[in-house]
């Protein structure tokens, strides 16, 4: 599926606002309603929209902790990234992980409950011997902005 500038529009929006009613983005993006829902429909069957979720203040709840953590793997055999990845998408508190360029091989960012929860994440995944050879942690001392969107206006020039 090829997306034109209202596809993406759309998807602009609803990452803004996923609870937006068919109506009120239909106006946004200059459709009427029966139109707007359909492309909708079609963004969601061709996997561009994957889900839709609450954000949520994690600091309203309780005190967390959230760390980068830099990996390098022992080894670099296609079998060795993807036995590291399966035993990362096991581990809640790992929210992202990214396969990178450069000095090391993985970045990947954990939300805890504090730095002894941290801790016993990653002595879980030495012992587990997963081909970690060493990491790196950087505890965020505070985020004064987390943007939860995409600048697609401006990646796709609309």
């Amino acid at each position: 599926m090829k997306l034109d500038r209202i596809d993406i529009r759309i998807l602009h929006e609803l990452q803004r606002n996923g609870r937006i009613t068919n109506v009120e983005l239909a106006d946004l993006v200059h459709l009427s309603p029966s139109p707007c829902l359909m492309r909708v429909k079609k963004l969601q069957q061709a996997g561009f929209i994957t889900g839709y979720s609450a954000q949520i203040d994690v600091a309203k709840l309780g005190p967390t902790l959230t760390v980068f953590t830099e990996i390098t793997l022992k080894n670099h055999r296609q079998i060795d990234f993807a036995r590291f990845q399966e035993a990362l998408l096991k581990v809640e508190e790992c929210i992202e992980c990214h396969l990178i360029s450069g000095g090391y091989d993985y970045l990947l960012k954990f939300v805890t409950g504090g730095i002894t929860e941290y801790q016993a994440i990653m002595e879980g995944l030495i012992d587990r011997e997963i081909g970690i050879d060493k990491y790196f942690s950087f505890v965020v001392m505070k985020s004064p902005f987390v943007k939860s969107h995409l600048p697609l206006k401006n990646i796709f020039r609309l």
